[in-house]
């Protein structure tokens, strides 16, 4: 059985690089979801993307990362993660996941987004409300001295109370030299013991979400995941701080849909 990793804590100048990488890779995704319109192809998507690294002088965290062959993640509808540019044309109705990775100065900023295109209908609205909304839950657990356990658990106890799952193959993970540290932080309780969440901990938090099946498949690409049912998914992702009080997300943007907005009832 292979050795699990440690968990690597960040200090000082460590800390501030990942800030600065953090805050890089959401002006990046932020722009890019900006540019998503029906009409543009999702290899317009990526190219656009890169040129927002470029005018930056960052590179992408992606790209050639276990041969993958994007610049970002640009995933459609019932696609979960890991879709790649192309020649699909972005529809009205659509709803377009965008991940963005970014290495500046050999640290790694990394979130993701869903993106509405046009006219969606109710249940693509509160998919998109209930999954934003659980990753905020999820960061309200990031606290240290509390289990990870909770954190992750807290994202399916959510979901569940309005019909949706949590895609149990894919996970979150810790990030910061290298795209993928540990702990995995899964969007359910995990069995056995839990890591205790402590100051320096950096964690990519990122629920995924469907409107039907937890299942999913992959496709022949060796990439692009999606439900296996084919109804549509959502993913949301923060680059997070543990630190001595609140946690710090180190990707913040403004929120999109608020579950009250949609009429949806508050966590009791």
């Amino acid at each position: 059985m292979a050795k699990r990793q440690k968990i690597i804590i960040k200090k000082g100048a460590e800390i501030q690089k990942m800030r600065e990488a953090g805050a890089m890779a959401s002006e990046i995704l932020q722009a890019t979801a900006s540019f998503i319109e029906a009409g543009k192809t999702t290899l317009e998507v990526d190219q656009f993307a890169l040129e927002q690294m470029k005018e930056r002088g960052c590179k992408s965290a992606f790209y050639r990362y276990r041969n993958f062959p994007g610049q970002i993640c640009i995933s459609m509808n019932e696609e979960v993660v890991h879709g790649i540019g192309g020649d699909r044309v972005i529809e009205d109705g659509d709803l377009v996941k965008i991940d963005v990775g970014i290495t500046l100065d050999g640290w790694i900023g990394d979130n993701a987004v869903t993106v509405p295109v046009g006219k969606i209908n109710g249940e693509q609205k509160r998919l998109l409300a209930v999954t934003e909304e659980s990753l905020f839950i999820a960061i309200g657990h990031a606290r240290a001295g509390l289990p990870l356990n909770d954190l992750c658990a807290s994202v399916e106890d959510y979901v569940t109370g309005f019909g949706f799952t949590v895609v149990r193959d894919l996970v979150g993970h810790g990030v910061g030299k290298k795209l993928h540290e540990e702990p995995q932080v899964p969007n359910y309780r995990p069995p056995g013991r839990s890591p205790i969440l402590r100051p320096g901990m950096i964690l990519a938090i990122e629920p995924m979400i469907n409107a039907g099946v937890g299942e999913v498949d992959w496709f022949d690409d060796g990439w692009t995941v999606a439900t296996k049912d084919r109804r549509p998914s959502a993913h949301y992702e923060h680059t997070v701080l543990i630190t001595e009080g609140d946690p710090e997300v180190l990707t913040m943007r403004p929120r999109t849909a608020l579950p009250s907005q949609l009429g949806i009832p508050p966590l009791s």
